[in-house]
């Protein structure tokens, strides 16, 4: 199976390659250099219309959404990632995997880029998002029931929620006083719990993400391509 993993360093794609290296599977990957905007460009909106990183070219066609691409890879390896769909917990597992998809992560895209959704009005709608997303974040750490987010192994959702706390944490750079990971022990658990493993210290180093890039975030040093 031929994978090709669209990214950028530090983007929602992170998300995509913890998940691949977590279940083992060879992928290729293809840089979307956002410095010259090229997520914007023909070329790539010809794999992802909408202009969003990150995409993955499967045998199936190209997927995208950071969810739906996440669902796709824990079928490959039923059980892995994910209770299998006789589970009676895959209910509790797709209700999270959701929330976190359609509203933690669209909630953190208006808090760093707010005159892009609020053109003109992009300081109030970035102040009411962030009061959002501590009200957002308080809910998902009532959730936590383990050193995972649902016990003992680790699921796509413990795949998709360090980097949003790695993100709400550094960016926009110096204007992030709202956000504080003592507020969240849980999540900062899992934080630490994720970056231990040898699939994150291999996209870590991959993308320039540092010692404990979802504990203590430092900016990235990527080899090659830009963050932002």
């Amino acid at each position: 199976m031929t994978l090709t993993l669209h990214y950028a360093p530090d983007n929602a794609s992170l998300i995509v390659r913890l998940a691949l290296e977590e279940l083992d599977l060879p992928y290729e990957t293809q840089l979307v250099d956002r410095a010259i905007r090229a997520q914007e460009g023909a070329e790539y909106r010809a794999i992802n219309p909408h202009g969003l990183i990150p995409a993955l070219e499967t045998p199936d066609g190209a997927i995208f959404e950071t969810g739906a691409i996440l669902t796709w890879l824990e079928g490959r390896a039923p059980g892995r990632l994910a209770p299998l769909p006789d589970d009676p917990r895959r209910g509790d597992y797709l209700k999270w995997l959701f929330f976190i998809s359609n509203t933690l992560q669209p909630t953190a895209r208006m808090i760093f880029y707010p005159e892009k959704y609020c053109p003109g009005h992009g300081a109030d709608l970035r102040a009411h998002m962030c009061a959002e997303m501590v009200q957002h974040l308080a809910r998902v750490e009532a959730a936590v029931e383990g050193p995972f987010f649902g016990g003992d192994a680790p699921s796509c959702i413990d795949l998709y929620l360090p980097p949003l706390l790695r993100w709400c944490a550094l960016y926009p750079s110096g204007d992030t006083d709202w956000f504080d990971p003592a507020r969240f022990p849980a999540l900062m658990q899992l934080c630490r719990a994720i970056e231990a493993r040898p699939a994150a210290l291999r996209a870590a180093a991959a993308e320039g993400l540092g010692p404990a890039p979802f504990s203590a975030p430092a900016p990235p040093n990527p080899p090659e391509g830009s963050a932002t």
